[in-house]
């Protein structure tokens, strides 16, 4: 699709200039043509078809033809290919290296006091999700979910995070955990990537390695592997006390 966040990640002021002249106009952009839409935008031509190449577009017609699909909802297919996902997982949790990673998770959080789940949209979902599975264990566990918490006062002695994120990758959650971790707190990440920055901070890492999966620029990766971990931590945890 045409404004993913890479794309957009690329646009200078100037881009943004002609990204919002095409938003705030878009029922009547087609009757728009590249000179109007540049003198709307106070940049040259040449900067709008340069806005267009970064889209994916050759030229300022093709952009046109494809922005014109792209607010008709023009969908991708999305295969429900759950039992092949699952398939592979489950092959991986029989592997030595996911048992290890789980093994050190759980010496990890043997020792906690107080659990901390992190995550951003829908790793937050998860993580409310881990904090109340935790708990209703016998863990005392709380969540965060706001990227903008201010993290000031050292957390208590025995806090563990325990941070999800599919990409490994995502700034906010980074930002959060990299604060805690320089305050003491032992940092567990579950990530889709080992070989993400967030996964390489940790001090236990558990990775799931499923296909990543994009409809209409919406990740639609399967969570089911992130819902079976933080289970079977929460399950090793009680079990051991029981």
């Amino acid at each position: 699709m045409m404004f993913t966040k890479e794309v957009m990640e690329q646009f200078t002021e100037l881009d943004f200039a002609v990204y919002d002249c095409i938003v705030k106009h878009k029922k009547q952009f087609h009757k728009i043509t590249i000179k109007e839409l540049a003198a709307m935008a106070h940049v040259s031509t040449a900067t709008v078809l340069r806005f267009c190449r970064k889209c994916g577009a050759e030229g300022y017609s093709e952009f046109k033809i494809r922005y014109k699909e792209y607010l008709e909802g023009k969908q991708e297919a999305l295969k429900d290919d759950k039992e092949t996902e699952l398939q592979s997982f489950l092959t991986r949790i029989n592997s030595q290296d996911f048992q290890e990673s789980l093994d050190k998770a759980h010496k990890i959080l043997v020792q906690s006091k107080c659990i901390l789940f992190i995550g951003i949209g829908t790793s937050g979902i998860l993580g409310k999700y881990g904090a109340r599975y935790f708990s209703n264990v016998g863990y005392f566990s709380l969540f965060i979910d706001d990227p903008w918490l201010p993290i000031l006062q050292n957390p208590s002695e025995g806090t563990v995070m325990i941070v999800l994120s599919e990409s490994g990758m995502t700034r906010q959650t980074l930002y959060i955990a990299s604060h805690l971790q320089q305050r003491g707190c032992p940092l567990i990440s579950v990530t889709n990537n080992a070989n993400s920055v967030l996964a390489k901070m940790a001090d236990c890492n558990i990775s799931y390695h499923v296909t990543e999966r994009m409809v209409n620029d919406r990740n639609v990766t399967t969570q089911i592997p992130v819902l079976y971990i933080i289970e079977t931590l929460a399950k090793r945890l009680y079990n051991e006390e029981s």
